[in-house]
């Protein structure tokens, strides 16, 4: 499980997909299952405790990529579960450290900066 600290705009199609349903399998654990289950343990999961805000403004950063994109969006997030801080201060990864993780993928994320 992963959620990204970069701009959307710099993931290739496969990783914007990938992140909007891990998403919402966080918003899964993080609303419905308040914290109990399969990945409450999670560091992804547990970065996000509190900070409801901030995960439901992340997905609507990825909402937007999409439209830009000219994909579909379906599923959005219930509002009024929408609490906490709205900003994420804590990082798995330095956002350093996470371009270069995509810049290793054998994918077109973060395109313009590879060598």
């Amino acid at each position: 499980m992963r959620i990204w600290d970069i701009s959307p705009s710099l993931l290739c199609r496969q990783h914007l997909l990938a992140e909007h349903r891990e998403l919402h399998g966080l918003w899964n654990i993080l609303t419905i299952h308040q914290g109990r289950g399969g990945y409450s343990k999670h560091p992804e999961t547990k970065r996000w405790q509190g900070k409801r805000m901030a995960l439901y403004q992340r997905h609507q950063a990825l909402v937007k990529e999409f439209n830009k994109r000219g994909y579909q969006h379906f599923s959005d997030l219930d509002i009024q579960y929408a609490d906490g801080l709205r900003h994420q201060g804590v990082l798995l990864n330095s956002l350093a450290e996470q371009k270069q993780i995509l810049i290793d993928k054998p994918c077109s994320c973060l395109i313009k900066y590879r060598k």
